[in-house]
């Protein structure tokens, strides 16, 4: 599938839409805390066990994007938008087999691993195409689409919520309300595919002008041998760590802050709050990104990390007796955490360039493997732990905060050690000459 060249006049804005209509279908991973509750008592699972297909998908979501990144570069959006259909919808039509069955094996295979492999493919699958596009703005270009992704369970929370109200919360209403999901999503993504073009000087068409990459530029094999993307590796994995902490637990952490209090919180009011958690990570995404572009990428995460670190502090001193300073912070972290997801392609290009973005990205985000597997489990094993002990309430998450500000803290360090990339990483002139023209003789 070649990459399909814009015409003469085409609107760079109409690139948007259709990164969206595929982060806004992949970013339903964000209410997985929605099926949590019916999961556990319709198949007896703990709360570590149902965590276990949104882990296992961020786990397969950074290991794609990791080994998928330079065959996304090399056969462009569309293939990748197409690839990521595909895996995603038939990752919820397993899951409804599995549940129907009550085989959960099989939800964890299907949501898991084969949606996951969605996941990172069309997480991936416009950025590069974006920064190409919009060379002038990258921060606001990665940050619309990438908003995508974090606003997907905005739409995803209630819908899905109404729909295990409608279908009811056993093992076949949540069948049901797979595979509504996997027949939906597949339809929305399918305007992404039609939609999506690329430049075409990036697409190499013939008799059109040829824009040479400007500034340091970096392959994606030899990104691995800086520190510097060691560095943004650890801000990355801290940042997101800290975020799905709260965003995979969301729904339960809230009923048990206050369960103990005169206003406990309903189903229907941790829904809520899930959605607007997905409001605030949609809204960093594009408003902290844009930002970024303003005050520069060190600065923005100067900004994620430490406020973020405060944030978590005052929600675990007390995050119980107030529920409006609980959401706010929670507000607040999940904007930083959206914001550190959209303005990490544009900190990419700002130290190796465009030269392969798209492949040095999905290689960064195996820290968000890493943080989808520590995050989701720090939270939900203490809690079981402390549960054991007899524990409840908001005393079930103090130890894990405290390890959340730690790690936010480690993060602020290694952010504060990034220093532009050595000249002797950077490709040779002719090297990426070469490069380019390859490129180009492999889409005309």
């Amino acid at each position: 599938m070649s990459p399909p060249v814009a015409p003469p006049g085409w609107s760079r804005w109409l690139v948007p839409p259709a990164a969206l209509s595929v982060h806004l279908s992949i970013g339903q991973a964000y209410a997985w805390s929605v099926f949590k509750p019916p999961l556990e008592s319709a198949l007896g699972l703990s709360g570590t066990q149902s965590a276990l297909p949104f882990q296992l998908g961020i786990v397969m979501l950074g290991l794609s994007a990791a080994f998928g990144g330079t065959l996304v570069e090399r056969k462009g959006p569309r293939w990748a938008m197409t690839v990521a259909l595909l895996c995603f919808s038939s990752g919820f039509l397993l899951s409804a087999l599995g549940a129907f069955l009550e085989q959960y094996w099989l939800i964890v295979l299907g949501y898991g691993f084969v949606g996951g492999i969605g996941l990172g493919i069309g997480y991936i699958s416009p950025v590069s195409t974006l920064i190409k596009w919009f060379p002038d703005r990258p921060g606001m270009a990665t940050g619309i689409a990438i908003m995508g992704f974090g606003g997907g369970a905005l739409i995803a929370s209630p819908w899905s919520a109404r729909m295990l109200e409608s279908f009811g919360g056993d093992s076949t209403g949540i069948a049901l309300a797979f595979l509504v999901h996997g027949l939906s999503y597949a339809v929305f993504m399918l305007l992404g595919v039609l939609l999506v073009r690329v430049p075409r000087h990036a697409a190499g068409a013939r008799g059109t002008a040829r824009e040479a990459p400007t500034g340091p530029q970096v392959s994606a094999n030899q990104a691995l041998r800086t520190p510097q993307f060691w560095l943004l590796w650890t801000v990355l994995c801290t940042n997101v760590t800290a975020g799905i902490g709260i965003l995979e637990k969301a729904a339960p952490m809230i009923t048990d802050f206050f369960a103990d209090t005169s206003t406990p919180v309903s189903v229907t009011a941790a829904a809520g709050f899930v959605a607007l958690l997905s409001a605030a990570n949609m809204a960093g995404r594009i408003g902290w990104s844009s930002t970024s572009d303003l005050i520069g990428r060190k600065n923005i995460y100067r900004l994620y990390l430490g406020v973020g670190a405060l944030m978590y502090t005052l929600i675990a001193l007390f995050g119980d007796s107030s529920k409006p300073l609980f959401i706010l912070c929670a507000l607040v972290i999940l904007s930083f955490y959206g914001g550190g997801f959209a303005t990490v392609p544009a900190y990419l290009k700002d130290l190796f360039g465009t030269y392969q973005v798209g492949a040095v990205h999905g290689r960064l985000l195996t820290a968000w493997s890493t943080a989808g597997v520590l995050g989701p489990l720090i939270v939900n094993w203490i809690a079981d732990r402390q549960e054991e002990a007899g524990r409840h309430g908001a005393s079930l998450y103090g130890l894990s905060f405290a390890i959340m500000i730690g790690l936010l803290v480690v993060g602020f360090v290694a952010n504060e050690l990034v220093r532009p990339v050595d000249p002797r990483h950077h490709v040779p002139a002719p090297k990426e000459a070469a490069h380019v023209e390859r490129q180009q003789s492999d889409s005309a």
